[in-house]
């Protein structure tokens, strides 16, 4: 389980390794062409029930930390749709990855 520490808040967000090196690069991308947005996610079972969503912002401070040593490959077509939902007024919602298949090709 990968954590992302978001600003000065004690408790950092748990996100599966494999969503978390995909909203990395969502999240960089978007930082790094200076855009704000939010980020929500449903919470993971055990947690409490319900949902959470933070602004990211340039000027708060951002960590990822991955339980994984090595970083997966890359599924370019859910970097895509989480890119997609970064850009809209709703924000990224986490959503699960979108397996390609010989039949959806």
């Amino acid at each position: 389980m990968a954590t992302l520490h978001y600003g000065a808040a004690n408790d950092p967000v748990h996100i599966d390794d494999r969503a978390l090196a995909h909203l990395k690069v969502v999240i960089a991308t978007k930082l790094r062409r200076n855009e704000s947005f939010t980020l929500s996610w449903v919470h993971p079972e055990g947690d409490p029930v319900g949902r959470s969503t933070i602004w990211i912002h340039p000027s708060i401070p951002l960590r990822f930390t991955f339980e994984d040593p090595e970083a997966p490959q890359l599924n370019m077509r859910w970097i895509e749709e989480l890119m997609q939902s970064a850009s809209s007024t709703g924000g990224i919602m986490l959503v699960d990855e979108m397996i390609e298949t010989p039949e959806s090709e």
